[in-house]
């Protein structure tokens, strides 16, 4: 076992018993991964990652997660229905099943892909955690202290599996505001391998790109893009292509590999933009890549799009995948409003006959309203859109309930 994980508290014997409201125990009983705080009528006075068994009135096993008395989501769901026993074999049997549910990334070699997500939260019977690979070095990203007493565990597993040259811990924003609780781990923390200096390279697709597991955003690199990135390479050809929100430059450089006349992204933070041209260096082995060129602007996108249009500049292909517009209920409109405006801003500097690629990560933005939004606007717009398609999570993402799916992309041509 690693030294780092000495000062860890241990996993608890005893086992909390619970009791929810109606709400709560029906909600668990069809599948829901989270347990809120007020579906919990009494404290049972559990340390954070303490396993708490849910009975019924009649004294009946309902199922079994791990306890948080830090978060408003007091349990994570492990397990409804009959009775399991929570144990190291349990832990790295759901490791091994996520591995196996993405073998055909990790073992197929025509695919040229060493990045991906093994372990998709919730969505792997694992609430709470995420698991992102690139090439050797694995990232595993918490979002409750409730896993604190597992990281052992969860390492070894993962050890199991791969045997990754570098393990680094990342920890969400809520947990990095309690720092009580994370008995002296810390994010961008390496728990095994090599210290990193800089940016870690992995493929994608035979694509090389940049991830920066320390201190980039989520874990280092947007893996759920993958699929509508090859898309948007097999539309590309011969067209001039504005990647906006283009972060590092992902769909930008599938554009210039795809034969694009030429490529431009724009994105707010100049670190983003400059490791957009980076990525764009790392495949000048590829000669159509080395012959796109390619211009990065570190720009506010509205502005951008707006500054375009008045100016007359006109693209072939526009991809607008902007970040979470709507982080509560309270803010779908507010953030259809912004697609709508987003649509109309990108349908300005698109050429007639040319296609429309709008994304959506925000989860409580339904897919239907979002598209209906887009639709909407374009007729607005006067430049009525064609569907090609609607895409949705790749396998390494994959949903196993309501409140996992989030990604939604339409792929459209314009009048």
């Amino acid at each position: 076992m690693l030294e780092i994980f000495q000062a860890l508290p241990k996993v608890s014997e005893r086992r909390l018993s619970l009791r929810l409201t109606p709400a709560g125990e029906k909600k668990m009983r069809q599948g829901g991964p989270w347990i809120y705080d007020t579906w919990v009528p009494e404290d049972p006075m559990g340390l954070p990652g303490d396993l708490a068994v849910v009975f019924d009135g009649k004294k009946r096993f309902v199922g079994i997660g791990l306890w948080d008395p830090t978060s408003s989501i007091r349990l994570r769901v492990l397990h409804a229905g009959s009775p399991v026993k929570i144990d190291a074999a349990w832990f790295h049997g759901k490791l091994a099943g996520a591995a196996a549910l993405r073998a055909t990334l990790m073992d197929d070699p025509a695919h040229k892909t060493d990045g991906y997500r093994l372990v998709n939260g919730e969505n792997d019977g694992l609430p709470g955690v995420v698991v992102d690979a690139f090439a050797d070095t694995c990232v595993i990203k918490l979002y409750s202290p409730c896993w604190i007493p597992h990281l052992p565990v969860l390492w070894e597993g993962l050890m199991a599996i791969h045997g990754w040259e570098r393990v680094v811990l990342r920890l969400n924003r809520a947990m990095q505001s309690q720092p009580k609780h994370l008995h002296g781990l810390r994010d961008g923390q390496i728990l095994s391998g090599p210290e990193l200096s800089g940016p870690v390279l992995f493929r994608e697709n035979g694509i090389v790109f940049e991830a920066e597991p320390v201190i980039g955003q989520k874990t280092g690199f947007f893996l759920d893009q993958r699929d509508n990135r090859a898309r948007v390479e097999a539309l590309s050809r011969g067209r001039d292509v504005l990647n906006v929100f283009s972060y590092t430059g992902g769909f930008s450089v599938y554009a210039a590999r795809g034969g694009a006349k030429s490529v431009t992204s724009v994105d707010l933070s100049v670190p983003a933009t400059e490791a957009a041209r980076r990525n764009f260096a790392h495949n000048r082995f590829d000669p159509t890549v080395a012959r796109c060129p390619h211009e990065a602007l570190a720009q506010d996108a509205f502005v951008a799009l707006e500054e375009m249009r008045k100016t007359g500049k006109r693209f072939g292909l526009v991809v607008l995948d902007p970040p979470m517009f709507a982080q509560s209920r309270a803010e779908v409109e507010t953030a259809l409003a912004a697609y709508a405006r987003l649509t109309r801003l990108g349908l300005s500097v698109l050429a007639p006959g040319g296609v429309l690629v709008q994304a959506s990560c925000s989860n409580r933005v339904d897919a239907e309203s979002f598209f209906a939004c887009i639709h909407e606007a374009a007729r607005q717009a006067g430049r009525p859109l064609e569907e090609i398609e609607r895409t949705g999570h790749a396998l390494d993402h994959p949903v196993t309930f309501e409140q996992g799916s989030y990604l939604k992309c339409l792929f459209a041509k314009a009048a």
